[in-house]
């Protein structure tokens, strides 16, 4: 049946029953009969089929929903069981919110290549929200995220803290101050991420606690989307230290020194199983040396 539920899966998200066999690596025929063979076990039609195009009908959104979280459960059980003969290997399904997936994650993941050539890390990058979403579903063996997120069948544990500092495009006139008033820069037009992101849980923790509501507010999809624009001149952010790095030192965005800034917020690990594959235990090693490492160096200690 695992393979039956493999092959639907391959069909639904291909769309296609010609580029579900290439990828697959079977005969359309072959394809076609493993789908019938499933629809009969079903009951029911799963797949609205026409000359154009293959699409989900309600039964196979039902399906579907379900096949994604019972494979995750069946990688999740293999790798458990491959673990048996001590290797780090094998395939693992690492989500993360856009901060940690596209300025940390890609050296914690270098390394990993590096050192363990035998893991194959698959990376899924989106909000915080989704990426809890695949977590709890089993189609990820871990998610990392920014801010809090609480949930009974997901366990959350924190494992660095986040700095989130004011920016504005360069030569900013309060940027020359030595200090100012997080209320001097109320009227000025903030550049957010969307919602359901940490970065934007962040940015209304911080309005909630001095008491601000913006007047003018632009809200993006991408962190580096809204630091091209601060730094043409669109507005000001907050944004986590780690995504300014190369910005602050080119000189192509400010800080703003802001008194009670930087905001802290932490980075935290979802998982939703009591078992840990030797892969994901390894990845995890990695990942917290690497985050100490890099705490030390901004701490000035050796």
């Amino acid at each position: 049946m695992d393979q039956h539920l493999y092959v639907f899966v391959t069909v639904a998200e291909k769309q296609n029953f010609s580029r579900a066999a290439e990828e697959l690596h079977m005969t359309q025929p072959a394809v076609s009969q493993y789908i019938r063979t499933l629809e009969q076990t079903m009951g029911t039609r799963l797949l609205e089929r026409s000359n154009k195009y293959v699409r989900l009908n309600k039964a196979g959104e039902i399906v579907y929903h379900h096949a994604k979280e019972i494979l995750g459960l069946h990688t999740k059980m293999q790798g458990l069981i491959d673990d048996l003969t001590m290797k780090a290997k094998g395939p693992l399904a690492i989500g993360s919110s856009y901060t940690f997936g596209e300025y940390i994650l890609p050296h914690i993941i270098a390394r990993l290549k590096k050192q363990y050539p035998l893991i194959q890390p698959a990376i899924t990058i989106h909000n915080t929200s989704e990426i809890a979403e695949l977590v709890e579903n089993h189609q990820l063996d871990i998610g990392i995220i920014e801010g809090q997120f609480k949930h009974s069948r997901v366990d959350t544990r924190k494992i660095a803290e986040d700095s989130m500092v004011l920016v504005a495009p360069p030569g900013h006139p309060l940027s020359e101050k030595s200090e100012i008033d997080i209320h001097e820069v109320k009227g000025e037009t903030w550049i957010l991420r969307e919602k359901g992101s940490g970065t934007r849980e962040a940015a209304e923790n911080l309005f909630y606690q001095y008491g601000i509501e913006p007047e003018q507010v632009m809200e993006f999809g991408s962190t580096q989307l809204i630091k091209e624009s601060v730094e043409a001149g669109l507005g000001i952010s907050l944004l986590s230290s780690w995504t300014i790095q190369k910005e602050m030192k080119n000189g192509y965005i400010s800080m703003l020194p802001v008194r009670g800034l930087p905001f802290k917020r932490h980075f935290s690990i979802l998982t939703n199983s009591p078992f840990q594959t030797k892969a994901l235990k390894t990845f995890l090693e990695l990942m917290e040396d690497y985050l100490e490492e890099n705490k030390k160096e901004k701490n000035g200690n050796p």
